[in-house]
């Protein structure tokens, strides 16, 4: 029993050492999967973060980063960034890396000086770089201890995974812009940053290229060496950039002053010759340039000839380039899209009333509520300046020149110069165009016409000749309606004088002594060609032959037709007084062919119009050739329908070259038929000859009755006797004497219309014809070939006319949407009138030099054009346009001019304190670049292989940025260890 139990005993402890055994066993393979970080501090944990995201970035590469939502930078060329945060002693920071998919190029080379790239590229010659800073308000490491800690921990994290990135630290003040930093080159070397600013008193030495030479000599040079007389071979690049200054108020007080005497002053604004500067003077949209000289890599020697470098004239760099300072966005630009803007709301509020004097004595009428009280109105003699300006004797609208686009005239609105168009323009800037100050402007504007009217005095900016412009607003046509009429008017007032000083004489005449064939009183001179010219002496005619037959009478002749004769009867044909086309403004058409239309007449109203007045030709015709046939009408008044014979042409051309009419007998009659289209059976034009009576034109029947327009017309014109119109002014000329003539009824009609007109109607217009003045006016500036301007200009006319369309057609209520139309058209104007002004100040500025005005406006074009679809107040301002063009050689001498010597007020705001002058002017900002290669040959800590020992590394490279108030220096040296 006692061997049993103790066998048991013993089988137990086996069992229980096996399990121990096991137990043991699964914990040691356990513990070879598991990494203990419990005795890693948190410096090391935030090494291993590091790390960690550094190989996740390395493994990515470029693309795989780009997809991955890497940021491109603005303005750095092909520099993108991605980054990732992390925390290290309860604070975060911020990781960034930078790198560019352009491997090959070589971006941190700066013989070149690209301006594409980042500040640390440029500071230290680098290409892919790090830069970890703490996510705070300043972004920096303030802390010099935490500075090294932080640098240190991404240096041994960059060498756990073999990178040779450099990385950076941002430290100190941000406004110093400090970094240090650190880079491993492999196994043997180590590049070390550091850069720092001064931003105040720059030591004398160091304003100097001699003083930076031996700053940077110093880096590597023994301090007991005399660094003047030492050679060593240093490579030097510098880049002096230039500003023109701005300019000077006091300078332009002083010269306007000085020019008193007589002398051309040149204190004037830049765009007096521009054609806005009669409404507004737009503020200069080109700040200044900046001229950048760059001298390419050298070798210096000597600080003696940093001296002479230092003395050398900006004309000796390699390379000139010029960059464009716009000015900045800020604030509310004043010009024609600004006025029209506000003209645009003026024709919103216009629906609020029936007449426009509603509007004037909005302010006495306490219950309109809808109308701002606050709309300032003028003070009478703003308003009569105005006036006068708008009536101002001697001004015709020949005198001002009209756009040269074509398409200014799908918009239907008034010409540049002419009289409504010079008031809409006026309105813009008279109490900055509200609905008020417009209905006081307009009211007055309507009194002066009618004086103008019944003092006979000519309307001023109007043509009184010719016929109505119909492709023009209505107020535009009655507006030349009524200067027509006035000039005639103003005629008839003299032609009345005369007869009435001639009346006695007249009726002594015997009646042998009177004429009887021709009539005295005319409608309408003849043209310079009949088909051959008037002929007015008398002693030209054979009176035999034009009067053989005593029973005919000739009536209404105004000259003989030279070398033309009847067909039958052989005499000289006589050209015919006849009446002028009816002068009519477009509601005048419609309202006559709407009466036409409720008369039931299915012909159409302008060939009606047509045939009166071609039966009114015949008759006139007729009564001055009482012997002519069908045949003699169409030669004198339609030639291309009368064909001759080709083998008679000649002689006919002798007959017509003869200065007897006898000699053209001798070939009579003419060997010719009526054309085709005159010949046909049942032809309109020979119906009508046949029917026409043989009536002069002073007894026919005016081609525009008056009786209709009469009865549209203002009471007050009740007063006055009906008389015939001939196009719309008429005056009764008889046998036994002459009456006064009288304001006619159709010029009563225009009066009421311009007086009785609804406000909307009167905006409607004024928006479409200040749109289109306004338009016309920045046409004719001058800016050069700048092709991009002339196809901006098109497309605005473009626009123009189709947003304008819908007023045009009367189509607008108070809720049309065609409101925000007409805003977005504003902005639309308000974006190539900042192109416009932009091309017309650099055409003056560069005007002997066209390439670079081209060149410059062009890369600024294609800057805006990028931001063109934002508003006014999204505006490229928020980025900085800094595109630069090489300067020619022949160019060079224009550039150097536009740098005049600084004036004695401008001189003594700063000491000139830097060499490379340019008439005159130190740079605004010198930069420079120091490097020193050299070879590992020989070096202890390098490897024995013959690669590395003839590799040639940027041992001390130096850049230097600044003025003689600022200076920042960016150190790299490379070390060994």
């Amino acid at each position: 029993m006692a061997s049993s139990s103790t066998s048991k005993k013993i089988h137990a402890d086996a069992t229980d050492d096996e399990l121990t055994e096991h137990e043991e066993e699964e914990e040691e393979v356990n513990l070879q999967h598991f990494d203990d970080f419990t005795l890693a501090s948190s410096w090391e944990r935030f090494i291993s973060e590091i790390e960690a995201v550094l190989r996740l970035w390395m493994s990515d590469g470029p693309n795989n980063l780009l997809e991955k939502g890497a940021v491109l930078l603005e303005d750095s060329g092909n520099l993108y960034k991605v980054k990732s945060e992390m925390m290290y002693a309860m604070k975060s920071y911020c990781m960034e890396f930078y790198f560019r998919t352009d491997l090959d190029d070589d971006a941190g080379k700066l013989a070149d000086w690209s301006f594409d790239l980042h500040d640390l590229q440029l500071c230290f010659g680098v290409k892919e770089f790090l830069v970890i800073a703490p996510q705070s308000a300043s972004g920096v490491v303030l802390d010099a201890p935490e500075a090294s800690k932080l640098l240190s921990a991404i240096a041994i994290a960059l060498s756990n995974c073999s990178s040779l990135w450099p990385a950076f630290v941002p430290v100190h003040d941000p406004s110093r812009k400090a970094y240090i930093g650190i880079q491993s080159m492999g196994t043997v070397f180590t590049r070390r940053f550091e850069a720092d600013r001064i931003g105040s008193q720059v030591p004398v030495k160091l304003m100097h290229l001699e003083g930076l030479y031996e700053l940077f000599v110093s880096k590597f040079a023994y301090s007991t060496l005399d660094l003047s007389v030492h050679n060593f071979k240093v490579r030097f690049a510098m880049k002096l950039t230039f500003g023109t200054l701005p300019y000077d108020e006091d300078a332009k007080i002083t010269k306007s002053e000085e020019n008193l005497t007589g002398e051309e002053s040149s204190g004037t604004q830049w765009d007096d010759d521009c054609s806005w500067s009669q409404w507004y003077s737009a503020e200069d949209p080109v700040k200044g340039f900046e001229l950048i000289a760059i001298w390419s890599e050298k070798m210096i020697q000597n600080s003696m000839e940093m001296a002479e470098l230092e003395n050398a004239s900006p004309h000796d760099a390699e390379k000139w380039l010029i960059s464009l300072r716009p000015e900045g966005s800020g604030g509310n630009r004043v010009g024609f899209a600004s006025e029209l803007h506000l003209l645009v709301d003026a024709l919103e509020m216009s629906f609020e009333a029936e007449f426009m004097e509603d509007f004037v004595s909005a302010a006495e009428n306490p219950g309109s509520d809808n109308l701002q009280s606050s709309m300032v109105i003028p003070p009478p003699t703003v308003r009569d300046r105005v006036l006068k300006e708008l009536f101002i004797e001697g001004v015709q609208v020949s005198d001002f020149p009209d756009s040269g686009y074509k398409t200014s005239r799908a918009i239907k609105g008034a010409p540049l110069g002419s009289l409504f168009a010079q008031f809409c323009l006026h309105s813009l800037w008279f109490g900055n165009c509200n609905i008020r100050a417009i209905a006081v402007l307009w009211i007055e504007f309507v009194r002066e016409v009618r004086w103008c009217w019944e003092e006979s005095q000519l309307l001023p900016r109007m043509p009184a000749n010719g016929s109505i412009d119909l492709s023009t607003c209505l107020i535009n046509q009655k507006l030349q309606l009524i200067a027509i009429c006035i000039e005639r008017k103003c005629h008839l007032n003299e032609d009345y004088q005369d007869c009435i000083g001639s009346l006695d004489q007249i009726d002594s005449m015997s009646e042998d002594e009177s004429v009887v064939g021709d009539d005295s009183f005319s409608l309408q001179t003849p043209s310079e060609d009949f088909s051959g010219k008037v002929d007015r002496k008398p002693e030209d005619v054979d009176p035999m032959n034009d009067k053989s037959h005593s029973d005919l009478t000739r009536r209404g002749s105004a000259g003989i037709v030279d070398s033309m004769m009847l067909l039958k009867s052989h005499q000289s044909m006589h050209a015919p007084y006849t009446q002028e086309p009816p002068l009519m403004t477009e509601d005048m058409h419609e309202e006559r062919l709407k009466a036409v239309e409720a008369f039931g007449d299915s012909f159409n109203f302008s060939a009606q119009l047509e045939r009166d007045i071609l039966t009114s030709d015949m008759s006139a015709f007729k009564a001055a050739n009482p012997d002519a046939v069908f045949e003699d009408f169409i030669r004198w008044h339609s030639p291309v329908d009368w064909e001759e014979d080709n083998e008679l042409e000649g002689i006919k051309s002798s007959a017509s070259s003869a200065p007897d009419i006898r000699k053209s007998k001798e070939s009579w009659p003419p060997h010719g038929r009526l054309s085709k289209r005159m010949s046909e059976n049942g032809n309109l034009w020979r119906n009508l000859w046949n029917s026409a009576p043989a009536i002069p034109a002073s007894e026919q029947k005016p081609l525009l009755d008056p009786n209709r327009e009469g009865e549209k017309v203002d009471k007050r014109s009740a007063m006055f006797e009906t008389w015939p119109i001939w196009g719309s002014c008429f005056c009764v000329i008889s046998v036994s004497g002459i009456e006064q003539p009288s304001m006619s009824e159709g010029q009563s009609e225009v009066l009421h219309y311009l007086e009785t007109l609804k406000p909307h109607d009167l905006l409607e217009q004024m928006v479409c014809t200040a749109f289109r003045a306004a338009a016309d006016a920045l046409s004719q500036t001058s800016y050069g070939e700048l092709k991009q301007m002339e196809t901006e200009m098109r497309q605005l006319y473009l626009t123009m006319a189709s947003a304008l369309r819908p007023l045009q057609v009367n189509r607008l209520s108070a809720d049309s949407e065609t409101f925000e139309d007409l805003r977005r058209l504003s902005v639309a104007f308000e974006q190539v009138e900042k192109l416009l002004a932009l091309a017309a100040s650099l055409h003056r500025k560069l005007i002997q030099a066209p390439r670079l005005s081209r060149e410059i406006f062009s890369d600024y074009y294609n800057f805006y054009i990028q931001t063109k679809g934002k508003s006014l107040a999204d505006d490229i301002g928020e980025r900085e346009f800094d595109m630069k063009q090489e300067v020619k050689d022949h160019e060079r001498e224009v550039l150097s001019n536009m740098f005049v010597p600084p004036t004695a007020n401008q001189s003594w705001r700063k000491v000139l304190s830097m060499g490379n002058l340019l008439n005159g002017h130190e740079p605004i900002v010198r930069e420079i670049v120091f490097s020193l290669r050299d070879r590992v040959n020989g070096n202890h800590y390098a490897a024995r292989s013959g690669s590395v020992s003839q590799q040639e590394i940027e041992t001390y490279r130096m850049y230097i940025c600044g003025t003689s108030n600022d200076l920042r220096v960016s150190l790299s040296v490379v070390s060994c260890d």
